[in-house]
């Protein structure tokens, strides 16, 4: 018997999804995480299998470099650019985050102004030699950075080194001679693209994260391989596809979103098989809450994505926004007497005042037990009892500063969470221009099935999806991720002097060498080649992308490129200009290779009205109401149910609100109309 293992290791918890290959049988199940030593917790969920040799793949998805990026707990590093650019850094954009705020300041970068160096050489922008590398200055460099003796890696970053690699070469070859051992990060092999302080942002995340992520996964595989699976273990990249340990240690810029693609991964395969074409994905954890679109059966794969505001990483990834709002956010007062919720969590130590781990503070977990939501001897099934007087005791106490009764503030503080979320929702719908009456909802992680119905409500999404296996459902969709490598290169050529062979060979180069890497990963069969053209008129700012069908540049296929841009400018922005200028500005090459997909079971079909096992007082903003209680085990394809109601499973509850409607498919996914 074969098994496909996901392993999505959150905050809070760690996930596991396990996929029997033979039999289609999936089961699940969750254990705590151990923030200090991630690979505790995953150990631990390991221990539930008895035969680890039935252990065909491990997927794990992991928030190491995520969580170093964002606290900057990273690494000291120093910058080697060309003679006069050490500032691109500092300098950033002319763009600020507020027109108007004369105290703001810009963020600093992940490396500081003392560490960063200049060495001479120079490319043009057509890559030609104006001045050669002075290999003696790299040496002496080398000597300083070895006097230090606080650098753990170096990123360099030298101009048009996208066009021409050979100087960014000669520096990393130099300083692996110089100072062996030291991790090197150079920007064309982490992003040959133009824009001088992109490419340099990416190559300084990069180098940022090379010693802390490739400690950690050291540590991981050797604990894995000590149990035998470390050779099938790969780690799930930003874009949704894989790498393994020892290629994830390389270029750790590619896991800065590893954990919540899963959880987008799963959901385009629930589109395929519900056929539902727009789908808003609502992951809400322990920590966060991470919100993406499905749109016809596809993700939205992006290189727009930033630390923080002004501070990119341009590497592709699944398009994903994520806020500090989850079941473990905190509640706390502000200086204007004003509830707040987050986006400080609790994590999974302490926890939530009603785990009874020594937490003490409320959060969303503790508003929703003494709301009556969350059944507290219920909890994961029963495997984790909660405590409901500390939870009544710790949302009392925020009561009691805010003058009301302790159901009222519980209900205060899921409502402003639940704004929290809608502010994410509104990222991902209102400002791209797509109307969130046109979507489908999807609610998962542990606690997203508890705000579904109100989040529909004040989404204005009148339709709501409930997944099996919400609360591991970014594991879920780790044993349903492809294997996926993105190429991307800045060739830039205009349309009146387009050189074919020019092109040819890029292209070339990007398509084998994606494809070369994903059979490093073990991938050999089913490789498929997706090619890109990015292009713009001479003279835009923006650019427009074209999938093209080959490696080859010949007179045909370019005609029909410049034909295709005009009509497809005037498609996305009213408007071409037939005879215009037309400019390439970079190649895309995806490797994807199709791997096989769970066969979910069919449900048995409902034998009559569902029969709830019980009710309870559950708190709604119309006041408490006596509320059928459901086991979703129980429930058939076909069944139907009318709110207010609460059904329950091991890893999630889901809340119907009085008046919304619940029925279920033949493969158990819960449909919510509002």
């Amino acid at each position: 018997m074969t098994r496909i293992l996901g392993v999505d290791i959150g905050g809070t918890f760690t996930d596991f999804v396990a996929y029997e290959v033979e039999s289609g049988r999936i089961e699940t199940w969750k254990n705590l995480t151990t923030p200090e030593e991630p690979i505790e917790g995953v150990l631990q969920g390991l221990g539930r299998i008895a035969d680890l040799g039935e252990i065909g793949k491990i997927r794990l998805g992991t928030t190491i470099a995520t969580n170093a990026l964002l606290t900057r707990r990273g690494a000291k590093i120093a910058y080697v650019t060309t003679a006069g650019f050490r500032d691109v850094l500092f300098i950033q954009r002319a763009n600020r985050r507020s027109h108007y705020d004369i105290g703001w300041i810009k963020p600093r970068p992940l490396v500081s102004r003392a560490d960063c160096h200049e060495i001479p050489e120079r490319l043009s922008a057509k890559g030609e030699t104006v001045a050669a590398l002075d290999e003696a200055a790299v040496r002496a460099l080398a000597e300083r950075i070895r006097a230090d003796g606080t650098i753990e890696a170096v990123a360099v970053c030298t101009l048009f080194s996208y066009i021409d690699p050979r100087h960014e070469s000669r520096i990393r070859d130099i300083l692996a001679e110089e100072l062996p051992g030291l991790p090197v990060s150079t920007s064309y092999e982490v992003l040959p693209k133009w824009k001088e302080y992109e490419r340099a942002s990416t190559t300084v995340a990069d180098a940022y994260l090379k010693p802390v992520v490739s400690k950690n996964l050291r540590r991981m595989k050797a604990r894995l391989d000590a149990l035998g699976v470390g050779a099938r273990v790969g780690v799930i990249k930003s874009n949704g596809g894989e790498s393994t340990l020892d290629g994830a240690a390389e270029s750790p810029v590619q896991m800065t979103l590893s954990g919540p693609t899963g959880a987008v991964v799963a959901t385009r395969a629930l589109s395929e098989i519900t056929g539902i074409r727009r789908l808003v994905t609502f992951d809400m954890g322990g920590t966060s809450t991470d919100c993406s679109t499905v749109v016809d059966g596809a993700e939205h794969v992006t290189t727009d994505f930033e630390i923080e505001w002004g501070v990119p990483i341009q590497i592709p990834m699944i398009d994903i926004h994520t806020i500090g709002a989850g079941g473990g956010s905190i509640a706390w007062i502000d200086k204007g007497g004003m509830l707040r919720m987050g986006p400080q969590s609790a994590g999974a130590t302490p926890g939530p005042a009603c785990y009874g781990l020594g937490g003490t503070e409320a959060t969303v977990t503790d508003a929703n037990v003494v709301l009556g939501r969350i059944d507290p001897g219920n909890f994961l099934g029963g495997a984790m009892a909660l405590d409901a007087k500390a939870a009544e005791h710790a949302v009392a106490a925020v009561a009691a500063r805010l003058g009301m009764e302790p159901d009222a503030a519980a209900l205060a503080m899921v409502q402003i969470a639940n704004n929290n979320m809608l502010g994410a929702l509104r990222a991902v719908l209102l400002q791209r221009g797509l109307d969130p009456r046109d979507f489908t909802l999807l609610a998962s992680g542990g606690a997203g099935p508890v705000h579904l119905s109100d989040l529909m409500e004040i989404a204005g999404i009148p339709a709501g999806l409930v997944p099996n296996h919400p609360g591991q459902f970014s594991a879920f969709g780790f044993i349903m991720t492809d294997g996926r490598v993105d190429r991307h290169r800045t060739v830039q050529q205009i349309s009146k002097f387009f050189d074919a062979a020019r092109a040819t060979e890029a292209m070339t180069e990007l398509s084998q060498g994606a494809a070369a890497e994903l059979q490093g990963q073990g991938y050999s069969d089913r490789i498929a080649i997706h090619r890109s053209i990015e292009a713009r008129y001479l003279g835009q700012n923006h650019e427009l992308e074209l999938s093209y069908p080959s490696d080859s540049f010949d007179e045909a296929s370019v005609a029909d490129l410049w034909a295709r841009f005009h009509v497809e400018h005037e498609a996305r922005f009213g408007f071409s200009i037939p005879g215009e200028t037309i400019e390439t500005v970079n190649l895309k090459a995806v490797a994807v290779a199709v791997s096989k997909k769970p066969a979910l079971p069919l449900l048995p079909e409902a034998g009559g009205p569902a029969a709830p096992r019980g009710t309870r007082r559950v708190r709604f903003e119309q006041g408490w109401i006596d509320t059928p209680v459901h086991d979703r085990a129980a429930l058939g394809a076909g069944h139907v149910l009318t709110g207010p109601a609460v059904i329950e499973e091991d890893a999630s509850v889901t809340l119907l609100k009085p008046g919304d409607t619940l029925s279920v498919d033949r493969f158990g996914h819960l449909h919510v109309k509002s």
